[in-house]
């Protein structure tokens, strides 16, 4: 017994150590001391794991060699990453610490094993723990990326040897991996591993129909090759005699990837036409790429027929992962079609190995790719995200997108955004502000409003108001992080606004009630309410949701409110105090035109009021009254946030005095349009014009005019001539 087992491990020896030779023989173009240094990641590998097995019995060393050579062999990684894959376990499994391991490779090997022992597998624990675990996981994009893509690679190897683990384990580690690993690793642009990834997630959760649709390719297989054959020998020949060096490979389609399309177009197995493609891979100098690739388009479409609906320019416009080819769908002489993948040998390893081959030829890209914006986006998140793990997973996840648009700026400049965009997300991929101040756009030339879903090709002009500021609702209308990012940081900024209201009412209401403002109180108040903090009790008392009449029920009742020892003194001070204590806000009122109580008011520029306008006076800090319309946008705030600050107005007859006010005209525009409005504002209406603008796009017009009007009858018997002339669609009153 003792013999045969020490044939064993004999035997076993001899297979690690072939492992390992296949692992070198995986990372081309290494020196001496790359080789050199991965053989100590080994031995310490070895020697720490030497009394541990896998599930499925194996000793566990093969994994971390299989996990290196799948960065190797399938990522294009180098050696830094080669050995922290073999020593990737060490520290969460072992005696090794962190330490032991920056003593023997070094920082940075230390920075990338700590960010992998920080994410342990989770698969016997609730989602919410899975989802803080790849929360961790995604934060190390901004240390080092090397960590998340070691850790798709350990998935990868996990998943291959799925078969060995319970039937419970398998369920939840393949749902994860469907849900966000598969997802990642088409972010990253690993699309074989993607992939794969999918269709082993897919074997374990639904192996029926796994299993159907994979005897179906295997039962179609040889007439599948026969017909390639076929279908690729002319292309093969016009390519010969051309002169180009290249590669045909015909691609299959993903178990998962025919299944999604059969479950999304309602059709069988039979009726999926694109089971297969044709990719063409030419070896050309980057310079010649884009020539040779539409060249080598313009060959195959001499012998078969494009569909022009299903022609993809990826090597003009890159997917945002980095992926460039030109792909064409075309019709086979037996009736069938086809799709035919171009790309040059650069553009299919970026394809094969992603992020590794992005980098390995970023030097000949200008400036900033649109995955480097990707990782900044996602660290901008990091940055900013507030929200809980689940939260954060589903926002993450939605920017893993598989399917984008394409579009652009007035100026041209392209954008990329997910399938589902908005004309809201495109303002704020422009600017915060912009996003904030949004109220609607234009695509190609057509006013459309916030909710609007983009298409590829679309031109966008976004309009903005001053008056704007974001609310709850946005959020539906919205499906990039940063757009989501922005909105819930607007509204917590509105919220810190409303809740300083209502602390203002609250200190003013307890000075009342001789209550002293101390946290104390503050306390008291939130437990009777009910309230979690003092922010959300000062923001229900600012929207009215906490009556104050309660507060003096509340201290009648219960001696838990501290009063003060003795009655403050009265404060003296400033311009505010004496004002407040000057005016009887429920029985004064301001003629306008006439002198009040030796109080300066002047006309609040945010709604520039004229006589007739109905209006109310709002008591400033610093600058005594300003009269607002009730029309005003910020009126509602005032009356129902500061009601004691706000004091009736009127208007006394000021039919000689003219007022500025501010028209805009919106129309189609002919010849003399400008002309006649210019007629019936100064010889009809006998109106001073003080200032006219007028700008002209794609026959639509947009007109400024500010004039000098009596009160709001001479104003609104002037808009109303104006609408009446032939061509103009609307005239609004806006603000000076």
């Amino acid at each position: 017994m003792t013999e045969k087992h020490e044939i064993d491990l004999e035997k076993e020896r001899k297979e690690i150590l072939n492992a390992f030779r296949g692992l070198l023989r995986a990372h081309k173009n290494r020196t001496r001391e790359d080789t050199k240094l991965i053989r100590k990641a080994f031995d310490v590998a070895l020697d720490a794991h030497s009394e541990m097995r896998r599930k499925s019995g194996e000793p566990y060393i093969y994994h971390p060699i299989a996990v290196a050579r799948i960065c190797a062999e399938e990522m294009g990684l180098g050696t830094t990453s080669i050995v922290c894959a073999l020593l990737h376990d060490t520290v969460e499994d072992t005696h090794i610490t962190l330490d032991d391991i920056e003593e023997l490779f070094g920082q940075k090997v230390r920075r990338i094993i700590d960010g992998l022992t920080k994410i342990p597998e989770v698969f016997d624990q609730s989602v919410s723990v899975q989802a803080e675990n790849f929360r961790k996981m995604i934060l190390t994009i901004s240390d080092d990326i090397r960590v998340v893509l070691i850790k798709l690679a350990d998935r990868l190897h996990n998943m291959r040897t799925l078969g060995s683990m319970r039937y419970d384990k398998q369920q939840k580690i393949a749902s994860e991996t469907k849900f966000l690993y598969g997802p990642l690793a088409h972010r990253l642009g690993f699309y074989s591993i993607k992939s794969e990834l999918e269709d082993l997630a897919f074997r374990y959760t639904n192996p029926e129909k796994y299993n159907e649709i994979k005897q179906k390719l295997k039962s179609t297989e040889e007439a599948r090759k026969r017909f390639i054959r076929k279908f690729t020998l002319p292309i093969k020949e016009a390519l010969l005699r051309e002169g180009y060096i290249f590669k045909i490979k015909a691609r299959t389609k993903s178990i998962y990837s025919i299944w999604r399309k059969m479950q999304s177009k309602g059709v069988s197995f039979d009726e999926v036409y694109d089971i297969f493609a044709i990719r063409i891979i030419v070896d050309t100098p980057p310079e010649l790429e884009k020539a040779d690739c539409w060249r080598i388009y313009s060959l195959v479409t001499d012998f078969y027929q494009p569909n022009p609906d299903r022609l993809r320019d990826w090597i003009s416009t890159p997917r945002a992962n980095g992926y460039e080819s030109l792909h064409t769908t075309v019709m086979s002489k037996t009736g069938k079609w086809v799709e035919v993948q171009i790309r040059s040998k650069r553009m299919d390893e970026i394809a094969e190995k992603g992020f590794a081959a992005h980098y390995k030829y970023k030097e000949s890209k200008k400036g900033e790719t649109k995955f480097d914006l990707w990782i900044s986006e996602i660290r901008d998140l990091l940055e900013s995200a507030e929200s809980n793990a689940m939260d954060f997973v589903n926002e993450f996840k939605l920017n893993l997108f598989n399917d984008e648009i394409y579009v652009f700026t007035p100026k041209g400049e392209l954008k990329v955004l997910p399938t589902g965009a908005t004309i809201l997300d495109f303002a704020y991929d422009i600017h915060t502000e912009i996003g904030n101040t949004c109220i609607g756009g234009k695509v190609n030339q057509k006013l459309v409003s916030l909710s609007h879903q983009l298409k590829s090709g679309n031109q966008i002009e976004i309009i903005t108001s001053s008056k704007q500021h974001p609310n709850e609702e946005w959020l539906k209308y919205v499906v990039t992080i940063k757009a989501k990012q922005r909105i819930k940081q607007a509204l917590n900024e509105e919220k810190k606004q409303i809740a300083a209201d209502g602390k203002e009412i609250l200190a003013r209401k307890f000075r009342q009630m001789d209550i002293d403002f101390t946290s104390e109180n503050i306390k008291v108040l939130e437990k009777f309410f009910n309230t979690p903090n003092a922010t959300e009790l000062y923001v229900r008392i600012a929207k009215g949701k906490i009556s104050t009449k309660k507060i003096r029920e509340l201290k009648k009742e219960n001696k838990k409110l501290k009063l003060p020892e003795r009655k403050r003194e009265k404060e003296t001070k400033p311009k505010f105090n004496e004002l407040i204590s000057k005016i009887d806000s429920k029985k004064d009122t301001i003629l306008i035109g006439d002198d009040f109580k030796d109080i300066d008011y002047t006309m609040a520029p945010c709604c520039t009021p004229i006589p007739g306008d109905n209006v109310f006076g709002f008591i400033t800090i610093n600058e005594g009254i300003r009269i607002h319309r009730y029309d005003c946008p910020n009126a509602e705030h005032l009356l129902s946030k500061m009601a004691y600050r706000c004091i009736k107005a009127t208007w006394k007859n000021t039919k000689s005095k003219e007022n500025l006010a501010m028209i805009t005209i919106h129309g189609v525009d002919r010849v003399g349009i400008v002309n006649e409005i210019t007629n019936i504002v100064t010889n009809e209406h006998h109106v001073n014009m003080k200032s006219i603008s007028f700008e002209t796009k794609d026959e639509l017009f947009i007109g400024k005019v500010s004039v000098l009007v009596y009160d709001t009858d001479h104003l609104e018997e002037l808009m109303l001539k104006l609408n009446q002339v032939e061509g103009v669609q609307r005239v609004e009153r806006d603000k000076v």
